[in-house]
């Protein structure tokens, strides 16, 4: 529950009492879009993964924030809530802005933050030129004012397509690049995803459309301003989000590093999840880790 009474809805894989990492989905997704990979390497490597259903998805009230840095407000108190001092991020797609906006608004709370494949802005001095939000631009007056009439339009869309979610799922990863059909052809990742879209859009799937909604916005703040350490996973076939805006916000953040994963689309990312983690362990300063390993 957070202080104006809406809540956020959560789910806890790995370990129980280990260093804590909040997973922030993709768009869409809800707190369950973690493959089977990041799971049992959280559990191997003492990691508290931690999912988080935005605002509009799962059991999280549905809320448009102003810009993405509000997010940041709801991050501390959940990790208030959850008894969590610091913790590192992991953001999928739509979730890289986010793991950003904290990162910027928490540096004293947040480790380390990982970005798979992630959004880059689309306005203002640090925009990136190209990529599928920019096609969204000229829309946005229509998106401001019919949020929420599409958002219940998916939702009635997706709980349509339930009865039929494994058909409909094999026809939407047609649509995708070939690195990212490989991602949704192994049979646990396409179990993953579908559970995850399922059971997330129970109570309503407005959180991509307030998404889309803020990738066409400033994001309020700047990415040069960022302190905490930021590493980016990016295919370098990714035709949704271009590595070049990989590369782009890397040379922005003082403390990045970019990671490209070759021959692979916009999820390939999620492959790279051991890497990830470990890489964000690594950040981890000395003395913390003796205090987590105490307990």
């Amino acid at each position: 529950m957070l202080p104006d009474g809406r809540e956020l809805g959560f789910a806890e894989f790995g370990a129980a009492h280990g260093k804590p990492v909040f997973w922030f989905h993709g768009t869409p997704g809800a707190r369950r879009q973690i493959p089977p990979e990041a799971r049992l390497a959280a559990q191997e490597r003492g990691v508290r993964l931690i999912g988080i259903d935005r605002p509009g998805v799962g059991d999280s009230t549905p809320h448009l924030y102003p810009s993405f840095r509000a997010w940041a407000r709801d991050v501390a108190a959940a990790a208030d809530c959850l008894g969590l001092g610091r913790f590192g991020l992991i953001g999928l797609s739509g979730g890289g802005p986010y793991v950003l906006a904290c990162a910027h608004a928490l540096p004293e709370r947040v480790v380390a933050g990982a970005v798979l494949g992630g959004v880059a802005p689309a306005l203002g001095p640090e925009a990136a030129a190209g990529g599928a939000v920019s096609l969204a631009i000229p829309f946005t007056p229509l998106f401001n004012t019919l949020h929420e009439p599409l958002g219940v339009l998916l939702t009635a869309l997706v709980w349509a397509l339930r009865p039929l979610a494994s058909p409909a799922f094999n026809l939407v990863a047609r649509l995708f690049p070939p690195g990212d059909r490989v991602v949704f052809a192994r049979p646990e990742m396409k179990a993953v995803f579908i559970d995850d879209i399922v059971n997330g859009s129970r109570w309503g799937l407005r959180a991509p459309i307030y998404d889309l909604l803020l990738f066409c916005r400033p994001w309020g703040f700047r990415l040069r301003d960022i302190r905490v350490p930021i590493r980016f996973w990016h295919g370098d076939s990714d035709h949704l989000v271009p590595l070049e805006h990989a590369r782009h916000q890397a040379r922005l953040i003082p403390n990045s590093r970019l990671y490209v994963r070759h021959g692979e689309s916009h999820l390939g990312g999620l492959g790279a999840a051991e890497e990830v983690l470990n890489a964000i362990l690594s950040l981890w300063p000395e003395s913390e880790t003796r205090r987590t390993a105490r307990h």
